[in-house]
């Protein structure tokens, strides 16, 4: 990660799927790049960021599913609305 922002790099950090040893180490690692000049994020913005746009029709279904599966209270929020809104075709 060190030599990737030396050479230039943008660096992202998904946080919240790496650990340490203990949450006290996780959290210096996380400080520590962010230090260095990495760019931390989640998952949930990672996959966000990859979907980009809800209406993605070849991507949807898998997006969705992994939200509501491991999004909690987002997840739940995206299946109420795919239950309760049905768009006009």
């Amino acid at each position: 990660m060190l030599s990737a922002i030396s050479a230039g790099l943008e660096v992202y950090v998904v946080g919240d799927a790496c650990g340490g040893l203990t949450a006290a180490s996780h959290d210096l690692a996380l400080r520590r790049m962010e230090a260095a000049g990495a760019r931390l994020t989640s998952w949930i913005q990672v996959l966000l960021e990859l979907q980009r746009d809800w209406t993605r029709r070849e991507t949807y279904d898998s997006a969705r599913a992994i939200v509501e599966s491991h999004a909690g209270g987002y997840g739940v929020g995206l299946s109420y609305a795919r239950d309760m809104i049905h768009p006009v075709q």
